[in-house]
């Protein structure tokens, strides 16, 4: 194991550490701000059709921000682990009365039965967890490549074109700088409780 995953490494241990230990009330303080904070932004209030995830492992709610938008009259979607490409999501529509199952990781996503899919590229805005950022647009998320993989398309596209990319974060995880790789699809931003931060890559 070279030096820089090693890195990685302990900053995910780190920082998932310091998200569990947010109280029940720190964690609703910051999931209601952390809406405010996107009601602030044009991206969000002009998307109609907007992919979100059910929290876990500390990572901030995006309970709120769903409701705000079903009702708004914006369309929900989550994430869903694609059934043969390896590392890879689909997205599914998200309703009050959406079916959910635990995936091979614990996490909540729902049923492939019958459920309306949208490409990833047909999304307005994609609102998705991570791990640690930095204000150059840099993500730190598990390890797995999902996100990377899947919007692998924005290569080379303005991040302000097509499908928008914002990540969702406690303010305490942001860093100084995080080293990015080839793959990696840089986001627009990071929307936190305290604030909007742009990435200036």
């Amino acid at each position: 194991m070279n030096k820089a995953t090693e890195f990685k490494q302990s900053l995910r241990r780190q920082m998932r550490t310091a998200r569990r230990n947010l109280t029940p009330v720190q964690q609703r303080n910051n999931a209601h701000g952390i809406l405010a904070t996107l009601r602030r932004l044009t991206q969000f209030r002009r998307s109609r059709t907007i992919a979100l995830y059910l929290a876990s492992d500390g990572e901030i709610s995006a309970e709120q921000i769903i409701h705000y938008c079903r009702k708004r009259g914006k369309r929900c979607f989550l994430p869903v682990l694609h059934p043969v490409r390896h590392n890879r999501l689909w997205f599914i529509k998200y309703n009050k009365d959406t079916v959910l199952t635990n995936n091979i990781y614990g996490i909540k996503e729902p049923s492939l039965i019958q459920a309306p899919r949208r490409p990833a590229w047909a999304l307005d805005l994609v609102l998705l967890p991570l791990v640690a950022f930095d204000d150059e647009g840099g993500r730190l998320g598990m390890g797995g490549g999902y996100y990377d993989r899947t919007f692998a398309f924005k290569q080379g596209w303005r991040k302000d074109r097509g499908t928008r990319l914002i990540g969702l974060a406690h303010d305490l995880q942001k860093v100084d700088q995080l080293k990015t790789e080839s793959w990696d699809i840089p986001l627009e931003g990071v929307a936190t409780e305290q604030r909007f931060y742009p990435a200036a890559r």
